[in-house]
């Protein structure tokens, strides 16, 4: 037997946890000066009170790294009950959290030697990490072995590609997680980036439009271009409170591929979003590539 892990920087709020009967690690974040913790600090996430905070300028936000003993403090009831872990996380090359999991893991493994702690990265962030997550949580529910869902994960994580832009640059240059991104011309000239998560896992700026409507057609060339049976996977948007580009990419969508086509639609989480702001809207699907 094992235990599904997930982590709140997928986009994966508390419901959809309890749908794959998986445990949640919160990764935290500081506003106005206060530290939260997703869906232990609170149980909703209220995304248009999150981002209009930010929108005010003020809040200071930041995040952090989970310490090692938080992250045994996650795993260890689980090793103790008799269960192998399968944690599936957001991208090593986003975060310095998991040098402390990688150390939490190491001490766990010589407490308990007959049990198994296994990893899995997803190569993303948000909408490209929850692509990846709920199509693991489907196996897992599934009733297939670690194994499997290891082996299963080589060929979804090249395959879940995640294409967004944000209407507000400046929280993204004020975080610098952004490959090849310059904020400062783009506010400047009215120029949007395009971001994608590459095959390495990191945010890269690819492309540029000038304008909303441009940026967003630009968007959608790229999943016109990559997609591979778009509609026999699961389709998500995500936004950081921007139901107005929501409304604009729908009609898009529909367009291109019918009114028939269906996409799951969630929140940026709170600790992502304090890196790329308010009025984001991204797009994950599956591809032939990234």
């Amino acid at each position: 037997m094992y235990q599904l892990f997930f982590d709140s920087d997928c986009d994966i709020t508390l419901e959809w946890a309890k749908k794959y009967n998986a445990k949640l690690i919160s990764m935290p974040y500081v506003v106005c000066d206060e530290e939260y913790f997703p869906y232990k600090s609170w149980e909703k996430f209220e995304a248009k009170q999150f981002y209009d905070t930010l929108r005010k300028g003020n809040a200071n936000q930041s995040t952090s790294a989970l310490s090692e003993q938080e992250y045994i403090d996650y795993f260890e009831p689980v090793l103790k009950e008799g269960k192998d872990i399968l944690y599936v996380h957001f991208s090593r090359e986003m975060s310095a959290t998991f040098k402390s999991c990688d150390k939490a893991i190491e001490e766990l493994l010589k407490k308990y030697p007959g049990r198994r702690i296994e990893l899995i990265d997803t190569k993303g962030i948000t909408i490209c990490s929850f692509l990846t997550d709920i199509q693991i949580g489907e196996l897992y529910l599934q009733g297939k072995s670690i194994d499997e869902i290891v082996e299963a994960s080589k060929e979804i994580i090249p395959h879940s590609a995640a294409y967004f832009f944000a209407d507000n640059l400046k929280f993204f240059a004020r975080s610098g997680r952004v490959s090849g991104f310059s904020a400062f011309m783009g506010g400047m000239i009215g120029v949007k980036p395009v971001i994608h998560i590459s095959n390495e896992g990191k945010m890269v700026s690819i492309d540029k439009a000038v304008g909303r409507k441009k940026v967003l057609e630009k968007i959608m060339d790229y999943v016109v271009k990559l997609e591979d049976h778009i509609k026999d996977y699961p389709i998500v948007i995500a936004h950081a409170d921007a139901p107005y580009l929501v409304a604009d990419f729908d009609k898009m969508l529909k367009e291109r591929f019918g009114e028939d086509i269906k996409y799951i639609l969630v929140d940026v989480n709170p600790t992502a979003g304090c890196h790329c702001g308010p009025d984001v809207l991204g797009i994950g699907f599956h591809a032939k590539e990234r």
